[in-house]
């Protein structure tokens, strides 16, 4: 089973999507597919994803039994912590300037 949530994508990346998987939710994607036909489609996406942004959760043979891609600006991000893949939150930034955390981040954390 493969799972693709999108966030403010463009109708034409919903529409491919629409094709090969249903939508029991707006913006989440499920469907079975062979990894062909997964990695061609993530591909299309990830290449057309825009201002948004979109996660792809698949079947893996790791110790999660998951993997997950990610494409387009996102404040999480997925990152890899002693081979086990997590996603960590990235403080906000001042939208005025875009430096700096808009909040002091506490000591410790």
């Amino acid at each position: 089973m493969v799972v693709i949530t999108t966030t403010a994508v463009p109708d034409h990346v919903r529409g491919a999507l629409s094709r090969w998987m249903v939508e029991p939710a707006a913006g989440v994607y499920v469907g079975t597919m062979s990894a062909r036909v997964r990695d061609e489609l993530w591909s299309a996406v990830s290449a057309s994803v825009g201002e948004g942004a979109a996660v792809c959760l698949h079947p893996a043979d790791n110790e999660q039994g998951f993997e997950m891609r990610t494409a387009g600006e996102r404040r999480r991000e997925v990152v890899d912590w002693e081979g086990l893949r997590l996603v960590q939150f990235n403080p906000l930034t001042d939208p005025l300037d875009g430096s700096g955390p808009l909040m002091a981040i506490p000591e410790g954390w």
